[in-house]
This record gives C-alpha cells, structure tokens and sequence, in this order.
C-alpha cells in the first residue's frame, strides 16, 4: 500500500462516543511509514431527517438539540469530495510526483450551522401547520431508545450527539469541503426538506449515528 485516505470524525467531535478509535486512527497513521489522507467528516444533515419527521407526524419537535447548531453537511459531498482525494492520490502516484494531498488532514463540515428553529420551520411548512419545539431530556431520550431495542452502544452514540449538539460543540463551519469540491456545498436545508417530502409519511425514528432511518435495533 502507498496511499491510505481514512474517513474520520470531524475535529469538534472529540466529545462523541465514537471519537476515540478515530483518534487513535489517525495517530497511528501519521506515525506509520505509509503517506495518508484524514477526511474528517462532520455530521450527515441526513441524520436529522427522522427527528424532523418525527415533528410533522407528533405536532412537535423534541429531540434533545437545546438551543445548540450543527454545522450538518450533506453525505453525498463527502462521497464527491472523497472521491476526488483519491483520484488526484492515484493519478499523482502514477505520476511518482510528490502527493498534493500527502499527510493532510481535511475539515469537512457544512457552511451554515442550523438549529431546532431552522428544523421546525421545515416541519411547519411540510405539515401545513406551526410546529412547537419542545426539547425532551437526555434521558428520557435514551430511555425511549432502550425501549425500542437499540443497542446499548448505539444508544451511547446517540445520546453524545444529542449532547454535543446542544453544548455548541458541532456548530463550527470552519471547513476546506467546497475548496475539494471545487463548487458550493449542498445546503442541508433543503436537503432534509427534500427528503421528507420523498418520503411516504414515515414511521419517524429519532437520529442514529450510523445514518440508517429504518427501524431502531435493526441489522444494518
């Protein structure tokens, strides 16, 4: 192997669940003898589509966000962007010229850091009707998901993003994505408005870290 790109966790994650095994990723990487590339991702807009379902179908937003933001980006930049990064690696290792992207770590998050407000503005607009937000706790949040059969270390994930989000950790927009793209990025916005729209009034499940939307404890 002569190039390695490793998908990792956006810088301001540190506090997430899943932070730790990409850390100590990127550790042993940039002390290996193999050149990489860290693509650090921040947290999928698609992951808020199911809280915000949840709202058109209940009438009210109450995932746990508090009065936090999250620079949410949307997966499908982070597809292009990566895909970039690893064609200009081939095409510069078949050129033996030095790695334009050689032991570079890369912020990848979404220019617009958006909130609840923004979140039940789309809901009220979809559902024909204002949406309230009323924020539930943490805990009840994480006792509703072992209700439902969530696996406890999925549930960790979750709740830290809930929490991350709601401390202001997740809201930086500090960012190179739209540089490797060489375009705008996809605005989260309207891409979860998007996406509710497409959907048949769904069964909502609440946000989950691997990005799936199906029902909750269900193999990926």
């Amino acid at each position: 192997m002569r190039h390695l790109v490793y998908t990792s966790l956006t810088g301001a994650g540190d506090q997430l669940a899943m932070a730790l095994p990409h850390r100590w990723t990127e550790r042993r990487l940039a002390h290996g003898t193999t050149t990489w590339t860290v693509l650090r991702n921040g947290l999928y807009a698609e992951l808020l589509v199911a809280d915000t379902a949840h709202a058109v179908a209940g009438g009210v937003l109450t995932a746990p966000l508090g009065a936090g933001r999250v620079a949410a980006v949307a997966r499908e930049d982070l597809a292009d962007a990566a895909a970039r990064v690893l064609a200009e690696a081939a095409t510069d290792l078949r050129a033996t010229q030095p790695g334009r992207h050689a032991n570079k770590t890369y912020e990848l998050v979404g220019d617009t850091a958006i909130g609840s407000a923004d979140l039940t503005t789309i809901a009220s607009d979809i559902a024909g009707n204002p949406i309230a937000y009323r924020p539930g706790t943490l805990a009840n949040r994480r006792a509703a998901l072992t209700s439902a059969g969530m696996p406890h270390w999925r549930i960790d994930h979750v709740i830290s993003i809930y929490a991350a989000i709601a401390a202001g950790f997740l809201s930086s927009t500090d960012s190179v994505l739209t540089d490797l793209l060489g375009t705008a990025s996809r605005p989260a916005l309207p891409l979860i408005a998007a996406a509710l729209q497409g959907e048949a009034r769904p069964a909502p499940q609440p946000i989950d870290s691997t990005g799936r939307t199906g029902r909750q404890g269900q193999p990926r």
